[in-house]
């Protein structure tokens, strides 16, 4: 990398001390900021207690599957409202934060392109995955490998579920918009749960073929094991927001199976990345296949989404997108769109020899095939 592309990369990847200090704050403290946002519920009053919940929209997956430019596309619907960039860190305060950043900045942001170096490009209005600091909050177990991450229709948390009916109406209310959106790459062992609270619910899953999809993801955690080395704040910042998918604070996601967790952590500290991902792929989409399998409802609230027929004809997929979120033409063009900014992935710049290339398939091949029957 040349020093001229490095800088642009550091200015890129940099978190401000401000943010570092906040965030912080938000870790450290999640009683005190729950009680904050509870309180800025109650002095809303009946300004959002009345507002509708009404067929929230989840898109979930692993990184790298295509959940960020479906949720980019959807985000441009006028009934939908999701969490912006601008919304952290105190994302448990939408309202007052808001009101805040309303009245501080002093000048528009030029869009730049986001710290996965793929690309797309955002602003602090852009969309952004950040409901998982509210989960965390709340579920303080949930990114620890040794315990379960499930959360089924059994699942019971008062607290948790008063608090986030609340904070989506103010988003809601905030937005001007009609019905709820989120991405969420964890949101895949809660889908039982979160069709107990909200039973029309809408869940969008993609799903990427194994092998690029790999290699996509090792890329990506060097990448990140990088910058995280070079600046700790932006390691911190990753933890804080809810994302462990790559870098130095890497976890995967218990899905029920404490023993095979345990052998993707062994796999990845003996360096071993590409049979730690395969399993680990494996692992969650398989969980996901036998989820929709077992449970009828679930299975009619989603919709896998083939990431390769997203690249390949992307109007036909969008379509159908909208067709299962039932949301109804207005604004622009979303399937015109999708044509637009949808193009197929570049060649992997992480390069699998034919071993790798074989063992991925071979791990992966079953979940594959049950997934691809059922995709868009």
């Amino acid at each position: 990398m040349s020093s001229t592309s490095r800088t642009a990369t550091e200015r890129r990847l940099s978190v401000a001390r401000w943010t570092d200090f906040l965030s912080g704050l938000q870790e450290r403290h999640p009683a005190f900021w729950i009680r904050l946002g509870n309180l800025e519920t109650r002095m809303l009053g009946e300004d959002v207690a009345g507002v509708p919940i009404e067929k929230p929209i989840w898109v979930t997956g692993l990184a790298r599957s295509g959940t960020t430019i479906l949720l980019e596309l959807l985000a441009r619907h006028p009934a939908l409202v999701t969490h912006r960039y601008r919304d952290f860190p105190p994302v448990l305060t939408p309202w007052l934060w808001n009101w805040f950043v309303d009245r501080a900045a002093t000048h528009d942001e030029e869009p730049a392109e986001r710290a996965h170096a793929d690309g797309i490009l955002v602003t602090p209005e852009s969309p952004e995955a950040f409901e998982e600091v509210i989960w965390i909050a709340f579920f303080r177990s949930l990114h620890d490998p040794r315990a379960s991450a499930e959360l089924t229709e059994e699942t019971e948390n008062a607290g948790f579920e008063d608090f986030y009916r609340d904070h989506m109406r103010k988003l809601l209310r905030l937005r001007g918009g009609r019905r709820y959106l989120a991405k969420g790459n964890y949101n895949l062992t809660r889908l039982r749960y979160l069709l107990k609270l909200f039973p029309d619910a809408r869940f969008v899953v993609p799903v990427r073929e194994p092998v690029a999809h790999v290699a996509s993801l090792m890329r990506q955690h060097a990448r990140f094991v990088e910058e995280h080395r070079r600046d700790r704040r932006l390691q911190r910042h990753m933890s804080r927001s809810g994302h462990f998918e790559f870098g130095l604070d890497r976890r995967p996601v218990n899905c029920g199976d404490t023993a095979v967790t345990e052998r993707v952590l062994e796999l990845w500290e003996q360096g071993r990345e590409v049979e730690g991902w395969a399993l680990y792929w494996n692992d969650v989409y398989g969980h996901l296949a036998a989820s929709l399998d077992a449970h009828p409802a679930l299975r009619r609230a989603t919709l896998v989404v083939s990431y390769e027929a997203l690249c390949a004809d992307p109007g036909p997929v969008m379509q159908a997108v909208l067709d299962h979120c039932e949301l109804p033409r207005e604004g622009p063009d979303l399937v015109a769109l999708a044509r637009d900014v949808i193009r197929p992935p570049s060649p992997p710049r992480l390069a699998l020899d034919g071993a790798a290339v074989a063992h991925i398939r071979a791990v992966t091949g079953d979940v594959m095939a049950a997934l691809a029957r059922a995709a868009a």
